[in-house]
C-alpha cells in the first residue's frame, strides 16, 4: 500500500522558543530570555524557513496553525500579524483555518489579547496550571491566581472562537479539595475547552534532578477520577487522554496529531512529519535559537531527518491514536501508515485478549483498563 496525500490533513506548527523564566517541570525547547528578543527578526526567520519548506507540500491546503512555545505572548500583536500575513502568502491556508496561539497569564496585557484576535488568531490556549498561589509558586510560574483570572476573562471578551485553559493536578503538596477547587474555577469560565493533565517529572528538567514531594499515587488517581466527574457534569467531554471539550470545540490541530496527520514544523527545535508515495518522513530543526536564526531559510536550519520504518509507523500511529477516546478505524490506520491491517492483526488480538483494547465493528478503542495502563498497551506494539 502507498499513502495518498490528496485527503490527508496538513497542519503547521510555529515555535517561539523564549520564556521569561524556564519552569522547573518543562521539557520543551524553551530558553529564558535575557532582555527582549528580536521578535520581528525571529518572525522573518520563521517566514524564510517556511518558504524553504513550502515546496515539500506544493498546493496542499493547511487546515490548522499552532503558534507554540516557549511563550508566544511575549511577541506583540503587530508582530504576530506580520507572521500570519506572511504565512498566508507562502502556503495554501484554508479559509476556515483554526489558528491557535499559546499565551501565559504572566505576560498578560488586555489590549494585546484583542490585538491577537484582530491579527487573525481565532483560538487561544492559556497556560494557567493552577489557581492556587502556593501551587503556582511551587511550579515556578511567574503569574498569580488573580492574573490568571484577568487573562481568561479578557480572552473570552476578545472574540476568540475557543479558549483553552491548561490545568494540572498531582501538584506538590496538593490535596483532593485543592484539585477540586482548581478545576471548579476553570469550569466556571465556560471557556469551552480544558486540558487537564497530571504533573509528571520529565527527564532533563529541574524537577527530575531535584524531585518535589508529590501526592501519593492513590490520591492522584482520586484527583483524576474526581476531575472526570466534575468535567462530565459541566458537559466537557473527553476526546483524548487529557483533553476535554464542549460540543464542536475540540482542538482540530491536536486532533490532527493524534490521528497521525501531516504537519510542518517551523522554528527552533520544531519537528515535522510529511507523507508521500515514498513513505513518511520526519524532519526537525536545530534547537538553539541563535543557530536557528543563522540558518533559517536554508538547509542549515535542518538538524536531521529520517524515513519511518514499518515498525516506526505502527508504534507511532498507536502512540497517538490510542490516546483518542473514540479510538481509530481500520481505514484510518491503513490510510495514514500505508500498511495493510494484517500487519497489526495479531497484535490487536493480543491486546483484546488482555482486555486493554476492544473492537466495535472496524473501530478499535482502549478500554478503561487500557487507558489506565496505556504504556503496557503500547508495549505490545513495540516490535
Amino acid at each position: 500500500m502507498t499513502i495518498s496525500t490528496a485527503r490527508l490533513p496538513l497542519a503547521l506548527y510555529l515555535h517561539i522558543p523564549w520564556c521569561v523564566r524556564k519552569c522547573p517541570y518543562c521539557d520543551f525547547n524553551s530558553h529564558q530570555i535575557d532582555g527582549c528578543p528580536d521578535a520581528l527578526g525571529y518572525v522573518r526567520a520563521l517566514l524564510d524557513d517556511l518558504a524553504f519548506e513550502a515546496p515539500l507540500i506544493g498546493e496542499r491546503e493547511v487546515s490548522t496553525v499552532f503558534i507554540g512555545g516557549g511563550t508566544p505572548s511575549l511577541f506583540p500583536p503587530e508582530v504576530i500579524q506580520t507572521l500570519l500575513l506572511g504565512v498566508a502568502q507562502r502556503i495554501n491556508l484554508a479559509a476556515d483555518a483554526e489558528i491557535t496561539m499559546e499565551a501565559n497569564p504572566g505576560t498578560f496585557e488586555a489590549a494585546w489579547y484583542r490585538g491577537y484576535h484582530e491579527a487573525g488568531v481565532n483560538r487561544l490556549s492559556i497556560g494557567v496550571q493552577s489557581f492556587n498561589d502556593d501551587a503556582l509558586q511551587a511550579l515556578g510560574r511567574i503569574h498569580s491566581s488573580e492574573q490568571a483570572h484577568l487573562a481568561i476573562g479578557q480572552a473570552l471578551q476578545s472574540g476568540f472562537d475557543s479558549v483553552n485553559i491548561d490545568l494540572m493536578f498531582g501538584l506538590p503538596g496538593q490535596s483532593l479539595e485543592q484539585a477540586r477547587a482548581d478545576l471548579a474555577q476553570a469550569i466556571g469560565f465556560s471557556s469551552g475547552h480544558i486540558s487537564y493533565y497530571q504533573l509528571t517529572l520529565e527527564p532533563n528538567t529541574l524537577f527530575h534532578r531535584h524531585p518535589p514531594v508529590l501526592p501519593e499515587e492513590d490520591l492522584i488517581a482520586q484527583m483524576h477520577e474526581q476531575g472526570q466527574t466534575q468535567l462530565a457534569a459541566a458537559d466537557y467531554r473527553p476526546y483524548e487522554v487529557s483533553a476535554y471539550a464542549r460540543a464542536d470545540l475540540q482542538c482540530r490541530h491536536n486532533l490532527n496529531y493524534w490521528e497521525f496527520g501531516d504537519y510542518l514544523g517551523i522554528g527552533a527545535g520544531a519537528h515535522g512529519k510529511l507523507s508521500s508515495e515514498l513513505g513518511v518522513r520526519r524532519r526537525w530543526r536545530v534547537r538553539h535559537p541563535n543557530a536557528y536564526l543563522s540558518g533559517a531559510g536554508s538547509a542549515q536550519a535542518v538538524s536531521g531527518e529520517r524515513w519511518l520504518s514499518e515498525q516506526d509507523l505502527i508504534l507511532e500511529f498507536m502512540m497517538n491514536a490510542l490516546r483518542l477516546r473514540a479510538g481509530f478505524s481500520l481505514s484510518l490506520f491503513e490510510s495514514r501508515t500505508g500498511l495493510p491491517f494484517e500487519k497489526i492483526a495479531a497484535l490487536i488480538s493480543q491486546a483484546e485478549k488482555r482486555e486493554l483494547l476492544l473492537r466495535d465493528g472496524d473501530v478499535f478503542m482502549t478500554t478503561e483498563f487500557g487507558r489506565r495502563y496505556l504504556n503496557e498497551l503500547l508495549e505490545i506494539f513495540c516490535l
